[in-house]
């Protein structure tokens, strides 16, 4: 029966048959599959057996294949399972006439599966009629064998409404026999990160932050369902504690637990009602301070000029001439590392004669200036202003999903540093360090030494009403760090 289509004894009608695999017949409850398809015509029969077929196919790799319960379902298991036994003990406490407290609902499920049934209602009125014709012994003893009863009937109207995987089958099963089996689950939960995130998306444009918030959350969830904790102060404590982060770093995740918490109680009902009672479990910790991770609570140390040549030799020996002009670029402005990795031929510009960088607001307001190249780099930016191709000096591989142009070439300069033997305190905003610091020594006054690199003086005369340094007075000042050509 290759094309599936049979005809019974006697009829002219044709069928379409299949036999259901061994390993799903007890989840579809039958063998064998059939179908009249109302045509004693073959040729119409092949083509109408087609749908349904596929319709037979997919219900068989569904039944394979499982549709597990909802996030959360151990908790309603443990709930139906405690109100079958509240069920069972206040009929007891009726029998022998002890005060009967107010019945839960018995499963709807349940109840219509038993009343669906008419040979299942007879058998029961049988047993239940003999088990009554021994008094209070029998009474008692058939309420312990119906909720016994009950209880094994859970997975299996489980297993067919929702058509469970066999492991999460298996799993109820063991969740029935023995509550302890239950491990308390996050409240974190995916549906519940989802909803945060959209909310936090239709308020900010900012989505690495947002990002950052919900990996955070996630991450705690995770914790929690591995140490079966609860979601409480000490927690959360034993979640920082377990990572190797700096104070700063620490304090963040708690600021994104404090974005969640507050949402929650506001927009989550379920949530709002679990928790009322309960403070916000991401306050009041006292971080360590100095400790967590290897660098925490340490200053980073500054490039000298011999160590900067041999990051730049080091980054030519590896034929990496991008990285080598970057270097270049932080020893001569000590600017941030995206900030020059966005400088683009139209970032050159000419004022008062003098050829300078535009840098455009990032960071803060500060971080819009114009700063007068210093003449040593000069023939390196002519060099890539003419061999641009996408208008942008520093060329990069490629930028992340936050369109930060710095990312691949932030990690090469790592790789490079740790190579060329440097520790973790020296990254590519000791740049930053090493200019302020040359700048101060040259005798360059503190306040246009923090307009060169984009840091606010914190005076309110200069910052709010001065128009800054001349472009001569800045190249001056830019011109006294050491050349770094070898």
């Amino acid at each position: 029966m290759p094309d599936n289509l049979i005809q019974k004894k006697g009829e002219s009608t044709w069928y379409v048959r299949m036999a259901v695999p061994v390993d799903v017949q007890h989840k579809l409850g039958v063998k064998v599959l059939i179908q009249s398809l109302k045509t004693g015509l073959r040729k119409e029969a092949m083509d109408a057996r087609l749908p349904i077929l596929a319709g037979w196919k997919a219900r068989i790799k569904m039944a394979r294949d499982g549709i597990p319960l909802p996030e959360g379902w151990q908790d309603e298991i443990r709930l139906l399972d405690t109100n079958l036994g509240q069920i069972f003990k206040n009929q007891k406490l009726a029998l022998v006439g002890a005060a009967d407290s107010a019945l839960p609902p018995l499963n709807q499920t349940i109840e219509a599966r038993m009343k669906s049934s008419p040979k299942f209602v007879s058998a029961f009125e049988s047993y239940v009629r003999e088990h009554l014709k021994e008094g209070l012994a029998g009474k008692v003893r058939l309420l312990d064998d119906m909720s016994k009863t009950f209880q094994s009937m859970i997975p299996q109207i489980l297993g067919r409404q929702f058509n469970l995987p066999d492991a999460q089958l298996e799993e109820v099963t063991k969740l029935l026999l023995d509550p302890s089996n239950h491990k308390i689950r996050s409240p974190i939960t995916t549906a519940r990160m989802k909803a945060f995130r959209e909310f936090r998306e239709a308020r900010s444009t900012n989505t690495k932050h947002i990002d950052q918030q919900v990996s955070r959350m996630e991450r705690l969830s995770k914790f929690l369902n591995e140490k079966g904790l609860p979601l409480n102060f000490d927690a959360v404590d034993e979640w920082l504690k377990s990572m190797n982060r700096s104070p700063a770093t620490l304090g963040q995740h708690l600021m994104a637990g404090t974005a969640l918490w507050n949402w929650a109680m506001k927009y989550d009902a379920v949530w709002r009602e679990e928790y009322k009672d309960k403070i916000n479990p991401f306050t009041g910790h006292d971080l360590p301070q100095g400790g967590g991770s290897e660098t925490a609570g340490q200053d980073r140390e500054i490039y000298t000029r011999d160590d900067a040549l041999k990051l730049r030799q080091a980054a030519l020996a590896n034929k990496d001439q991008p990285l080598s002009d970057l270097i270049m670029f932080g020893w001569y402005t000590g600017a941030r590392i995206e900030e020059l990795c966005r400088l683009s031929k139209n970032s050159v510009i000419t004022v008062d004669g003098i050829r300078c960088f535009d840098f455009p607001k990032s960071k803060s307001k500060a971080s819009k200036r114009v700063v007068p190249i210093h003449p040593n780099l000069l023939p390196i930016v002519d060099r890539l202003c003419k061999d641009s191709i996408d208008n942008f000096l520093i060329p990069t591989e490629s930028s992340d999903k936050y369109d930060k142009r710095s990312h691949a070439i932030s990690k090469a300069f790592g790789r490079l540093r740790t190579a060329a033997g440097f520790s973790k305190l020296h990254v590519f905003h000791s740049f930053r360090h090493t200019v302020i610091t040359e700048l101060i020594r040259g005798d360059v006054p503190e306040h246009l030494a923090k307009e060169l690199v984009g840091h606010e003086t914190g005076s309110v005369m200069h910052d709010v009403y001065s128009k800054g340094s001349s472009t001569a007075q800045k190249l001056a000042a830019i011109s006294k760090l050491a050349a770094l050509d070898k």
